[in-house]
């Protein structure tokens, strides 16, 4: 079965998903968290992407991201599988792949979905058990997002910006999103749309992309919800 092509849009955000094979660790060390940061930076930085949220867990990443050219996203993608892979075989004596095949993603309307989604990646260490509070996981952009932590791989988005003029006032107003709980249908589409490869919005925004692309597009999963983080 050929593969099935993935579709991401020039100032579009799309949510990205990748982990690790057959579920397994991609991260042992502080030190791996670190240096795959640095090469999603650097990488971002190369092929014209603007990463807004980002969460690394064991075994997988969620990164939003905004892509400046059509294939910026997977310049990003095989550029973090270059030197990150590499990286753990010699650092840990493995062999053969470290992600479980291509990664998932989705684009995503921005006016309803952006700061959802930011929330929704942020939130993955808490939905997992590993924390009580997004504040208390090191490895997310909520130290950037809510707190105003220098972090070289978040560009804030626009909509972020808007949320107040003032940094302190807009990192207030950040963290104030996260005192309001997901409705689980939200949950579902956010898990669903990356899944299958589904537009993030509503029937409008799903046209758009569907006419700007000149294609159907995914296809969203109903019934029940889907398990992963």
């Amino acid at each position: 079965m050929p593969r099935k092509p993935r579709f991401y849009l020039p100032g579009v955000p799309a949510h990205i998903v990748q982990r690790g094979n057959c579920r397994q660790a991609v991260f042992y060390d502080k030190n791996d968290y670190r240096a795959y940061l640095r090469w999603l930076a650097e990488g971002a930085e190369k092929h014209g992407c603007r990463v807004h949220a980002y969460v690394l867990m064991t075994n997988h990443v969620h990164i939003l991201v905004t892509p400046q050219i059509p294939t910026a996203i997977s310049l990003l993608i095989q550029y973090l599988g270059r030197y990150y892979a590499t990286y753990i075989n010699r650092t840990y004596g493995k062999t053969g792949s470290l992600w479980e095949g291509r990664h998932k993603g989705c684009v995503i309307d921005s006016e309803q979905y952006l700061l959802a989604c930011m929330r929704y990646i942020e939130l993955n260490p808490v939905r997992a058990g590993m924390v009580d509070k997004p504040s208390d996981y090191e490895w997310s952009s909520y130290h950037a997002n809510a707190i105003g932590q220098n972090d070289k791989v978040v560009f804030p988005h626009s909509l972020y910006l808007s949320l107040a003029e003032q940094q302190e006032a807009r990192l207030h107003a950040y963290r104030e999103l996260f005192r309001h709980s997901f409705e689980p249908e939200q949950v579902h589409n956010i898990r669903a749309t990356v899944q299958t490869g589904t537009p993030l919005g509503n029937d409008c925004f799903r046209e758009q992309i569907e006419q700007t692309l000149g294609c159907k597009v995914g296809q969203a999963r109903r019934g029940r919800p889907v398990r992963a983080n």
